[in-house]
C-alpha cells in the first residue's frame, strides 16, 4: 500500500498549545519501542528504504517503507509477527527480519537490486526508537459522504545508538497521514495546523535520523538539483509538465529547508535551497500558463525567501572565502563578523517564517493533485514549448537591451531578437546569436541603482531561460538535435554564470565600498572588485554573444 502523510517539527515556544488540542479525549497514547535493522554500511538507506520491528502497544509489527514520490508518498508494507516467535528471539538477542515475506508483493520491485539471503545475512540492528506516540482521528464532519479522515501523530521519545545507549537523538515531531477519502482534506488540515502553531515541514524519516546518530552527523549532506528524477515524455501534457518541473525542485527543496529548520547552519543547505528556489520561480514564471492551478502569491513568497537567503549567503561568503583570499593577496584584513550578527533574518528564520511554509504545502498539494481534470489536459507540452522559449528569449534580450546607455546599440538587440522569434530556418547561422557588437557592457555603471537593477533583471531572465531549457531538454529530438542542444544548453550556462559573476563582484565591490566609510581597510577589496569589473564585463559580452534563440531546437 502507499502510506501518503506530512510530517512536522514543532517549535518550543508552541509545544504546550498543540498538546492541548492532540490529547483529547477520543486521543490514544501508545509507547513504540522500534529496532531499525541495515547492513553496516547502510545499503537500504542508500536505496531509500527504512526496515523495522516495532512492538505497537501489544502487537510486533514488521515494517519496510521505500519509493513513493520523495515528498509526501511512499511504499509501506506491514506484517503482523508472532508474539511468542518475537519473544524468543528477544530472550536469545536474536531478533530478526524476515524478508521473504516480501516476495510477490508490492514492495518486491524495491528489493530487485537485492539478493536477499545474502542481505539478510548482513542485517544488523544499528539504532532502535523509544517513543510515546499520542493519536487522534481527525474527519470531515462536513461531508460524510467522503469518509475523509486523516490520523494525527505526535511523537515524543529518543533515537538510540544500537550498540550504545548513551547516544541519543530526541524526537519531537507530529505527522498527519491519509487514511482515507480526499487528499484535498490532508492538506486543508495540514494548513490549518501549520498556520495555529508554526510548524515546519521536514522530510527526514526517524531512518535517516537513526542513519545519522549512527555516523555521527547532524544533518544529512545537501541536496543538489537532479533532472535525471523527471519523468516525462512528448506525450505529456502542458499541466503534467509543470507539476513535473515543480516536483523535481521540491526534490531539491524540501531536504535543504528541512536542514535549515532543524538548526542547520552550513552554506551548502543555504546555497542548494537558494538554487531550488531560483528553480522553482524560473518554472512557474516560464511555464504559468501551462496550469490553470498556479497561485500567482506563490512567486511573491518565494522571491522575498530568496532574497533573504541570497543576502545572508553572501555576506557569509564574503566573511568566509573572500576575506581569506584578499588576505592572501596582501589585503588588510576586515572583520564582517559585526555585519553577520547585526541581520535580523537568519536562514533559518526565513525558512520558518509560516507564509513559506504554507507555499511549500500547496506545492505539494499541486503536484499531487490530478492534471487530467485540467481544460488544457489534452494538449501536449512538446506543441507548445516553441512558443514559450521565443517569448522567454525576447524578455532576455529586452533585458539585454535595457543595459545600453546607446538606444542605438539596444535596437541592434531588438531586432536581432525579433529575428530570431520569427524563426529562421538555419540553427547554425550566426545572425541568430545577440552578436557581440549588440551586447556592449562596458557603459555599465555597476553604482547606478538603475543599470544595478537592469543588471539583476538580465541575469533573472537569463536564468529562467537556463532552467526552463533544462527542464524541457529531456522533450527534444534527440536523434535531430543532439550536438545542437548540448552546444545551446552549454552557452546558456556558460552565459549565466558569467553575468552571474558579473553582478556578484559588483555587489561585492559596492560592499566593500560602503564598509569603507566605517574601515579604511576596505578599499582594498573595493579596489580589488573594480578591476575585476572590467575583466568580469568582457568575459560576459562574450558569453552573451554565443546565446542563441532556443526555440528553434523545438
Amino acid at each position: 500500500m502507499q502510506e501518503i502523510e506530512l510530517k512536522f517539527l514543532v517549535p518550543e515556544s508552541r509545544l504546550k498549545g498543540l498538546m492541548r488540542q492532540a490529547k483529547v479525549k477520543s486521543s490514544e497514547v501508545t509507547q513504540l519501542a522500534a529496532h531499525y535493522y541495515d547492513t553496516p554500511d547502510q545499503q537500504l538507506a542508500q536505496a531509500g528504504i527504512g526496515l523495522r520491528i516495532r512492538k505497537e502497544g501489544d502487537t510486533w509489527v514488521q515494517t519496510i517503507k521505500a519509493g513513493g514520490d520523495g515528498i509526501a508518498a511512499r511504499l509501506e508494507h506491514n506484517a503482523v509477527l508472532d508474539n511468542e516467535q518475537v519473544q524468543a528471539m528477544l530472550d536469545n538477542n536474536e531478533l530478526m527480519p524476515d524478508l521473504t515475506i516480501y516476495k510477490n508483493t508490492s514492495i518486491a520491485p524495491a528489493l530487485a537490486d537485492f539478493k536477499l539471503k545474502k542481505l539478510t545475512k548482513k542485517l544488523t540492528r544499528l539504532y532502535v526508537t523509544d517513543v510515546e506516540r499520542t493519536t487522534r482521528l481527525l474527519i470531515d464532519d462536513s461531508d460524510e459522504a467522503a469518509n475523509n479522515q486523516i490520523e494525527m501523530a505526535y511523537d515524543d521519545g529518543d533515537i538510540i545508538h544500537g550498540n550504545d545507549d548513551d547516544k541519543r537523538d530526541a524526537i519531537q515531531e507530529i505527522e498527519f497521514e491519509l487514511i482515507s477519502g480526499d487528499i484535498d482534506f490532508l492538506f486543508a488540515t495540514a494548513k490549518t495546523w501549520c498556520k495555529r502553531y508554526k510548524l515546519c515541514l521536514s522530510t527526514v524519516t526517524k531512518a535517516e535520523r537513526g542513519g545519522l546518530l549512527i555516523t555521527e552527523q547532524t544533518h544529512s549532506p545537501a541536496v543538489n538539483a537532479d533532472l535525471k528524477q523527471m519523468t516525462i515524455n512528448k506525450k505529456t501534457s502542458l499541466p503534467a509538465f509543470i507539476r513535473a518541473a515543480v516536483h523535481n525542485c521540491l526534490l531539491q527543496i524540501l531536504p535543504n529547508s528541512s536542514a535549515i529548520v532543524a538548526g542547520s547552519k552550513e552554506d551548502e543547505h543555504i546555497l542548494q535551497l537558494y538554487i531550488g528556489i531560483a528553480r522553482l520561480t524560473a518554472a512557474l514564471q516560464m511555464f504559468a500558463d501551462y496550469s490553470d492551478e498556479v497561485n500567482p502569491e506563490w512567486l511573491l513568497i518565494l522571491n522575498q525567501t530568496a532574497r533573504l537567503l541570497d543576502g545572508y549567503h553572501e555576506l557569509g561568503y564574503v566573511a568566509s572565502d573572500i576575506e581569506p583570499n584578499l588576505q592572501r593577496h596582501g589585503a588588510p584584513i576586515v572583520d564582517w563578523t559585526a555585519d553577520i550578527d547585526a541581520l535580523k533574518i537568519t536562514p533559518k528564520d526565513a525558512v520558518s517564517a509560516n507564509d513559506f511554509q504554507l507555499t511549500l504545502l500547496e506545492l505539494i498539494a499541486f503536484t499531487m493533485s490530478d492534471p487530467s481534470i485540467e481544460p488544457r489536459a489534452d494538449k501536449r507540452v512538446i506543441d507548445k514549448l516553441a512558443n514559450t522559449f521565443s517569448n522567454q528569449y525576447a524578455k532576455f534580450a529586452n533585458a539585454a537591451h535595457n543595459l545600453q546607455s546607446n538606444p542605438h546599440s539596444g535596437s541592434d538587440i531588438t531586432k536581432s531578437a525579433n529575428d530570431n522569434i520569427k524563426g529562421i530556418d538555419s540553427a547554425d547561422d550566426d545572425s541568430q546569436t545577440i552578436g557581440s557588437d549588440s551586447v556592449n557592457l562596458a557603459s555599465l555603471d555597476v553604482e547606478d541603482p538603475i543599470h544595478e537593477q537592469a543588471l539583476h533583471e538580465l541575469h533573472h531572465q537569463l536564468e529562467i531561460l537556463h532552467y526552463g531549457s533544462e527542464f524541457a531538454a529531456p522533450l527534444l529530438d534527440k536523434k535531430k538535435s543532439k550536438k545542437k542542444t548540448k552546444r545551446m544548453l552549454k552557452h546558456l550556462l556558460k552565459a549565466k554564470k558569467a553575468v552571474a559573476q558579473y553582478r556578484n563582484h559588483a555587489q561585492y565591490q559596492q560592499r566593500y565600498q560602503l564598509k569603507s566609510l566605517t574601515n579604511t581597510n576596505a578599499c582594498y577589496g573595493a579596489g580589488w572588485f573594480a578591476a575585476m569589473l572590467i575583466r568580469d564585463q568582457k568575459h560576459a559580452e562574450k558569453r552573451l554573444a554565443k546565446v542563441k534563440d532556443i526555440s528553434v531546437l523545438f
